[in-house]
């Protein structure tokens, strides 16, 4: 079910779930300000999730929301997680799917960073 990113944070989301140590999940990072974690249902042979530990509902909720220290620490946190999983060198995609349109699923922020092969070219269709 798509997600309307203009309404309230849903406490009961998954990822806050997760977050609350309700859920378990495969970490691969934890910090003050994230947390990375494999994919339960990869779309390339290493996906991980990135999640900021604040309550937004969407990238531009956390724009505008976040202290500079939480944006920091979480875009921080992504690079990072790239970086020890090895993708920086052949390449990763970073994605962040936002409302309806943008195919959200879970009512909190979070990035997807796929790797681990070729991903061809982003195509865009009407």
């Amino acid at each position: 079910m798509a997600i309307d990113p203009t309404l309230a944070y849903d406490d009961d989301n998954i990822f806050a779930k997760i977050l609350r140590g309700e859920i378990p999940n495969k970490t691969v990072y934890e910090d003050e300000w994230a947390l990375a974690f494999h994919d339960i249902n990869p779309q390339a042979p290493d996906h991980i999730l990135v999640i900021p530990k604040g309550r937004y509902v969407s990238w531009d909720d956390f724009a505008v929301s976040a202290s500079e220290a939480e944006i920091a620490g979480f875009v921080r946190a992504v690079g990072h997680v790239a970086r020890e999983a090895g993708m920086v060198e052949p390449g990763y995609r970073l994605l962040a799917n936002i409302g309806k349109d943008g195919h959200q699923e879970v009512p909190h922020l979070h990035v997807h960073i796929f790797a681990g092969k070729p991903l061809g070219p982003m195509l865009m269709r009407s």
